[in-house]
């Protein structure tokens, strides 16, 4: 038996399992196969003998799942361990626990593979599996499945018999468990996990010891960039990796652009990224008016965000998520947004702050705030809002010397750059060097030598060799290849030396090879993993020698 990982969505991934001369897609069911319990036709993968798996190799076993599983802070702690020693050469096997409704979160931990034991208790007891519970038959009235044996059943569903359940039940495990494949080929498993779990305590239980006790552990499986968008539908949401990495690398990464002076603090916007939203459209056009809009810093104001730099529109999660627009804000949203802007203006001093925020928003952060001038009179949008908008910005921003463009392109950039690869490496890349292009296909360019541009789609930086060079010499997302390995395209893991450990699926990285710059290209998995992985694509290259 082999194992090969395909595609990754956070610690979850899709894989290929060579078994029995046959290929097998995972994540996937071990279905029973015995004189009692036959296998549906359906079943990739059938067991008579749970002792047959010993056998395997590149299988790992969880022992006492089922004990372990009613533990949720054990039972995360022991799969972290587990995943940080073996997942990165190994399926791993989950036995007797997984339900339709647990199976998305499972997957999510770094489980592979699953057996169908619960199904057959559950026939047992009378109980049929759906997307979020079980029923037990005798409390339908009525079957709410089209599952081939639901469709064909005729009887009132407490005549079911044993069979008939056993059989929808297996139905509806597979089902779940291409539903979980295709989130993670569409980079959507943590959004089905939190709609799954919704009605369960003790699955809350597990993934809030997941979100909150082994933060590093997701976040470094967690991609850069997504083309999905996240669903705040609970509080869980607010503690997703990728969202608090945001918050993290604002507070301890970014800068503002030097030549500001002002701040503009404004509300974020149903529409993603917020200047293609009309309220924001009517915000830059009185910012354009004010004679000098270059001197103002914009920072928007959200949840579950927190504070989104304008320069970081287009990175995601700030470009992509979707949250209930009711006007209210609870507790916890007001002092998330409180801690992060506290810390944000230590770390970033203006001169004045303009607030066109709404007075549900001014009342938790007003204090925060020295001397700030306030533009909402009613609705941020409305014609007198946007009049003292469009006045206090020409009285202020005529104040200071005019900014030009070109400066502030070039800071816009510097700061982007800081948020990606951190504030020295940021320094590295664009020493004398000039921005040209429009926004947001802004070139880095050094004489004629173009170092790297801005890409749209992913608001951040992609390296050209020379930019890759500059890089390199800061000893930061350096992929290091063997001597004697020839690269032809595409970098697989075996042919990694060593790596960067900070590297993140997506960031940009430069490969090295005997201590020179190689190629540049999107890191396909961490830089550990990278290290301990003995098969799969560590980097897909753009550029190479």
């Amino acid at each position: 038996m082999t194992f090969n990982i395909k595609k990754r969505d956070g610690p979850g991934r899709t894989g290929e399992l060579e078994i029995g001369g046959k290929t097998v897609v995972t994540p996937n069911i071990f279905f029973i196969n015995t004189e009692r319990f036959k296998a549906p036709d359906f079943a990739d993968l059938t067991i008579s003998n749970k002792k047959d798996l010993l056998k395997l190799e590149h299988l790992f076993i969880v022992e006492n799942a089922k004990q372990l599983f009613q533990k949720p802070e054990e039972f995360v702690e022991k799969t972290v361990e587990l995943e940080e020693k073996e997942a990165y050469n190994k399926a791993i096997f989950l036995p007797s626990v997984a339900e339709p409704v647990s199976l998305s979160l499972l997957v999510y931990l770094g489980i592979d593979l699953f057996d169908s034991t619960p199904a057959i208790i559950s026939a047992r007891n009378n109980e049929l599996f759906f997307t979020n519970e079980k029923i037990n038959k005798n409390s339908l009235k009525e079957l709410p499945c089209s599952c081939p044996v639901c469709s064909k059943y005729k009887g009132k569903p407490s005549e079911m018999s044993f069979n008939e359940i056993l059989k929808h039940n297996y139905y509806i495990l597979i089902d779940e468990i291409k539903k979980i494949r295709n989130a993670i080929h569409n980079n959507q498993l943590r959004n089905l996990v939190e709609s799954r779990i919704v009605n369960s305590p003790h699955l809350t239980s597990i993934l809030r010891n997941l979100n909150m006790k082994h933060y590093s552990f997701l976040e470094k499986h967690t991609p850069l960039v997504s083309n999905s968008t996240i669903p705040v539908i609970s509080k869980d949401s607010f503690n997703r990796p990728e969202i608090k990495r945001f918050q993290e690398r604002v507070i301890k990464r970014y800068k503002k652009p030097v030549s500001t002076k002002i701040l503009l603090l404004l509300p974020c916007s149903a529409k993603k990224p917020y200047s293609f939203s009309k309220s924001h459209k009517l915000f830059r056009e009185k910012l354009m008016l004010s004679g000098n809009p270059n001197v103002v810093h914009e920072l928007i104001i959200t949840s579950p965000i927190g504070i989104v730099p304008r320069e970081l529109e287009l990175v995601y999660p700030a470009s992509s998520y979707d949250i209930p627009v009711t006007g209210i804000w609870d507790e916890d949203e007001k002092k998330m947004i409180r801690e992060l802007l506290t810390s944000y203006l230590k770390n970033n001093r203006y001169d004045k702050t303009i607030a066109h925020l709404p007075n549900n928003i001014m009342e938790f952060i007003r204090d925060l705030l020295t001397d700030p001038i306030e533009t909402c009179i009613d609705k941020p949008t409305s014609k007198k809002s946007l009049e003292k908008l469009s006045t206090v910005l020409k009285e202020n921003a005529s104040n200071y010397e005019k900014i030009k463009q070109q400066t502030r392109n070039f800071e816009n950039i510097k700061t982007i750059a800081m948020y990606q690869f951190t504030i020295d490496v940021a320094e590295k890349l664009l020493k004398n060097s000039t921005i040209k292009g429009k926004y947001p296909q802004y070139r880095i360019m050094h004489n004629k030598t173009q170092l790297g541009m801005l890409v749209k789609e992913k608001g951040m930086i992609t390296l050209t060799l020379q930019g890759g060079e500059r890089i390199a010499s800061t000893g930061k997302y350096y992929v290091e290849i063997y001597d004697d390995f020839t690269l032809k395209g595409t970098l697989f893991a075996p042919g990694v030396k060593d790596a960067d450990p900070d590297i993140r699926p997506g960031d940009e990285v430069v490969i090295l090879q005997n201590k020179k710059t190689y190629a540049v290209g999107v890191a396909m998995m961490n830089g550990e993993e990278m290290k301990k992985t003995l098969k799969g694509i560590a980097v897909k290259t753009r550029h190479h020698l």
